[in-house]
């Protein structure tokens, strides 16, 4: 078995949501920005040699279980929101074996001058 958060990739980056996520009442009625960064890890031969999309896994649908995930269910913590995600791609995607997700909230309601708040989380897929 190979080492995990090794080999072949997918990865998009700053993937923009509009949500209401956290903590404050604030946050929760008037949303924010949040900004996503994935690496997924899978076997990209098939789709390298063949040249054809049903080998491998379309970006869109992976966009499309993110912002499904990160719309349905709104949470407090950025980890759980991370975590929503993650299941869904495994839950989606079974030729995904790891997920690393940077989820950041560019207005977190800290006194910060210039940054954000950020979490990442590094997720292997479970085997039974």
């Amino acid at each position: 078995m190979a080492e995990p958060f090794t080999g072949d990739r997918i990865i998009l980056k700053d993937l923009g949501f509009y949500g209401y996520h956290g903590v404050f009442a604030e946050e929760a009625l008037l949303g924010q920005r949040f900004f996503i960064d994935l690496e997924l890890g899978t076997d990209l031969a098939a789709a390298a040699s063949s040249d054809r999309l049903s080998a491998g896994i379309s970006y869109s649908d992976i966009y499309d279980v993110v912002k499904s995930t990160f719309e349905t269910r709104r949470m407090k913590l950025l980890e759980a929101v991370a975590q929503n995600i993650v299941d869904g791609i495994f839950n989606e995607f079974e030729a995904v074996s790891w997920v690393i997700i940077r989820l950041r909230k560019p207005e977190a309601p800290i006194a910060m001058v210039r940054g954000e708040a950020a979490i990442e989380l590094h997720r292997q897929r479970k085997t039974p």
